[in-house]
């Protein structure tokens, strides 16, 4: 039985190669998007462990500065700090924006989320867990410590709105939760690029404060430079990380926070809902969607090859009936052969996939878990797609052997 099938592939050894092949690539696309989901959902928790936070104080009623814009005042820290089970506490900016090498065009630019920390050096929340190269920063202004994935070196001068930095230090799978790697520049100056106005809006907007009588009063000098002054700086961050005492319970900790300081507070294990459940659903749903498009695709290409090899062969078939080979024989023969063609397909989907998903702009995973199922659920398909096949070969009358 094993042999029959086998001798009836090597006669046709060339189709069914070639069709394995495009068959393979097919499942590796399937394979990619798996990895490109997976990719998401590590991003996301690779995001959250590297910010080194227990918990994320936020603007009340917002989802945090992931999700939805959030704004607090940067003095708000300190009162944080005095709470009961925290340790340390932050302030952090994002800001996804455009950056470039100075000297360099603006289409040679990279999509890339600015964050803004405080120089604490290494250990505090928010700042780069790690370095491949350099240092970490140490001024409060024009410095940057970059994720490789930019293609920035140690040394080049980058461009954030109208200020230069120059990179001081290069950090590795630092990345948002959609992917784009991060470039991390002093809270100070990140505060100002979030805000920052043109020069001709800031002529306007002194303008129009100037002849604002009740911020312009006569005989109040100093009042209109006072109120300009305020107009100028920004006392806003997006969020304040917090660490807290080893061991110690993050909703206990994050309770008296809500309530005292009238401020949002997300934990980790909450965070992490609002990137998967929220952020990413919408695309884990659309890559669904695909994954079952591919698969009728994949198991319609096997059910017509393997019903057209049949149609191939309906004499030879014939024959075998007419000498008294069982209906099984012949639909083990016709299974067998849909499988074989599935295991090339795999093993050249998994080959293609494996060298091709390191070229994607964004990071792909893939797992061995997914692996597991993506064989199982090929060979599902290769047997269902083989059951119209084997319903043909069974029609076939033992007579049309000595036919004409």
């Amino acid at each position: 039985m094993i042999s029959l099938a086998g001798r009836d592939i090597l006669h046709a050894w060339g189709k069914f190669l070639f069709t394995g092949m495009g068959l393979g690539l097919l499942i590796g696309v399937t394979l990619s998007m798996a990895g490109i989901y997976r990719g998401m959902v590590d991003d996301a928790e690779v995001l959250l462990d590297n910010s080194g936070a227990d918990l994320w104080v936020v603007q009340r009623d917002t989802l945090g500065p992931y999700a939805e814009p959030s704004s607090l005042y940067d003095d708000s820290y300190r009162g944080i700090l005095g709470m009961p089970g925290v340790v340390r506490a932050a302030n952090i900016t994002y800001l996804t924006m455009q950056v470039r090498l100075a000297d360099a065009a603006a289409s040679a630019d990279v999509r890339a989320m600015v964050v803004g920390i405080r120089p604490d050096g290494p250990g505090h929340p928010g700042q780069p867990g790690f370095l491949v190269a350099g240092r970490h920063i140490t001024r409060s202004h024009y410095e940057a410590v970059a994720d490789i994935a930019t293609g920035f070196a140690l040394g080049d001068r980058i461009r954030i709105r109208r200020n230069d930095y120059d990179v001081v230090g290069l950090t590795r799978r630092m990345v948002s939760s959609g992917g784009d790697p991060m470039v991390f520049i002093p809270l100070k100056d990140a505060q100002e690029a979030q805000f920052l106005k043109d020069n001709d809006a800031i002529l306007r907007q002194r303008a129009r404060t100037a002849q604002n009588r009740e911020l312009n009063r006569p005989g109040v000098p100093g009042l209109l430079d006072a109120v300009i002054a305020s107009q100028s700086t920004n006392p806003y961050v997006n969020a304040v990380l917090v660490q807290i005492e080893p061991g110690a319970d993050p909703d206990a900790v994050a309770d008296p926070i809500r309530r005292w300081k009238r401020l949002g507070v997300h934990t980790k294990a909450g965070m992490r809902e609002i990137l998967v459940a929220k952020l990413i659903a919408t695309s884990a749903r659309q890559i669904a969607m695909f994954l079952v498009i591919l698969s009728i695709v994949s198991a319609a290409i096997v059910a017509f090859i393997i019903y057209t090899l049949t149609l191939g062969k309906i004499r030879e078939i014939a024959v075998l009936k007419l000498i008294g080979t069982r209906n099984r024989t012949i639909a083990a023969m016709i299974l067998q052969q849909a499988v074989g063609l599935g295991l090339i397909g795999f093993v050249v989907g998994k080959t293609a996939a494996t060298f091709w998903v390191p070229f994607f702009p964004k990071y792909v995973l893939l797992e061995p878990g997914d692996a597991v199922r993506g064989f199982v659920i090929v060979v599902v398909i290769c047997v269902l797609a083989s059951l119209v096949a084997i319903r043909a070969a069974l029609k076939v009358d033992p007579a049309e052997a000595i036919g004409g």
